[in-house]
């Protein structure tokens, strides 16, 4: 449907929406379509990348960085010996309604890290024996200034 079309089910109300999109995706890839925005993924990834370099120069080893599976993502997972760091990354520019991002660890999200984790450490078995920690790192991105936050999850 073109996006001056209307769908004829709604008499036009949806022309003004279908445009609304067609405008915010003008000028973006197929891909950048489908991971929410260039910006989005590439400070998402600068996030990221903060923390695991924190967490290497404690000793963390990166085991695992974005792994997915059909249930959702493992941002980082690191390990020391018997010991295993799942890291969820938030990065924020500002400290919003989410405060950081801590409001988006809710009940849902920690029930699909679960699973997630359980899909990752299946096709990983060397692993099973080790300990499990669960961190959310509190990432503020340009321009904010700031540590990162580490907040134990679970």
């Amino acid at each position: 449907m073109a996006a001056g079309t209307a769908c004829g089910n709604c008499g036009g109300s949806c022309r003004v929406e279908l445009r609304r999109v067609a405008g915010m995706l003008k000028g973006r890839s197929g891909i950048e379509r489908r991971m929410g925005g260039s910006d989005q993924r590439r400070w998402g990834n600068w996030a990221e990348q903060r923390a695991q370099r924190l967490l290497r120069a404690a000793g963390w080893r990166v085991v695992a960085r974005q792994w997915r599976c059909r249930w959702g993502e493992i941002d980082l997972l690191l390990a020391k010996p018997e010991r295993l760091l799942l890291v969820e990354v938030k990065g924020r520019r500002r400290c919003g309604a989410d405060g950081w991002g801590v409001a988006a660890l809710d009940r849902r999200k920690w029930r699909r890290l679960e699973v997630t984790y359980g899909l990752w450490l299946a096709e990983h078995p060397s692993h099973r024996h080790s300990s499990l920690e669960l961190v959310c790192a509190l990432v503020p991105l340009p321009p904010a200034k700031g540590p990162v936050r580490w907040v134990r999850w679970g």
